[in-house]
């Protein structure tokens, strides 16, 4: 049974997941980060000590590690422990932890974070991947214990989800943030289009994505089409876009 938890990172998962266990029962028994001030600060949110030295990590039931991708291996190389350690990344093979531990698996939260703003993790689906049936049996009830939905998800599934998840959660925001940057030029405000954000969301709870999609690119509508093309002649980039994103938009449409 899982119960003490060490949590390798500071961020915006490691910061809702720290507060997803203690709001379920769990301990959180220590925090690393190589940043003193970023350690101090969520251990202190969490109540329990920290470390900026991976060789001063506590014995536990379970090691979380939630870094950057690019700094996960340097960081699984130099943690000794003799428990399960767990990575929580999206794109990253559960097999890079098999060179390190003896027991090893994924816990994957699929949502955006931050730091400042906290979730709710009971709907949120925990995908999880695991080095053998009694480490899946843990890492299952653990995630049960936040969420109602947890599932196995092996690597390859994984990969592909996260970058699902990028074009319909990374991609999307920054369209509101161009939409944002638009608006503000004019001295609108970003408040307008929330009822729109909102209801097109909503449309694909109960719909396929293909069916909910509207606008001047589904039926190539080119005068429409070229009249925002002229209010973007400065904006290269933002131009670049919105060519790609209505040819896109029309073959998909059209080839349903």
């Amino acid at each position: 049974m899982i119960q003490k938890i060490v949590l390798v990172g500071s961020g915006n998962l490691a910061t809702q997941l720290g507060k997803a266990f203690r709001k379920n029962g769990l301990d959180v028994v220590q925090v690393y980060s190589r940043s003193e001030k970023a350690a101090k600060a969520l251990a202190h949110v969490l109540e329990c000590p920290y470390t900026t030295k991976l060789d001063e990590l506590v014995q536990c039931d379970l090691c979380v590690v939630s870094v950057k991708d690019d700094a996960l291996e340097t960081v699984l190389r130099q943690i000794q422990l003799e428990t399960t350690v767990v990575h929580t990344a999206g794109s990253i093979p559960m097999e890079l932890l098999s060179g390190y531990f003896e027991k090893f698996g994924v816990f994957y939260p699929l949502q955006t974070f931050s730091k400042q703003r906290d979730v709710d993790f009971s709907n949120i689906p925990i995908c999880l991947e695991a080095s053998s049936d009694d480490v899946f049996s843990d890492l299952q009830a653990l995630g049960k214990k936040l969420s109602t939905s947890v599932q196995p998800v092996n690597s390859e599934e994984r990969k592909v989800l996260h970058l699902a998840a990028v074009f319909t959660c990374n991609f999307v925001n920054h369209c509101y943030r161009i939409g944002d940057s638009m608006l503000e030029e004019k001295g609108l405000r970003f408040d307008l289009l929330k009822p729109l954000i909102q209801e097109t969301a909503q449309k694909v709870m109960g719909m396929k994505p293909i069916d909910a999609q509207t606008g001047p690119a589904v039926r190539m509508d080119e005068t429409i089409i070229n009249k925002h093309l002229d209010l973007l002649a400065d904006h290269s980039r933002q131009k670049a876009i919105y060519q790609l994103m209505t040819e896109s938009i029309y073959k998909t449409q059209n080839t349903k």
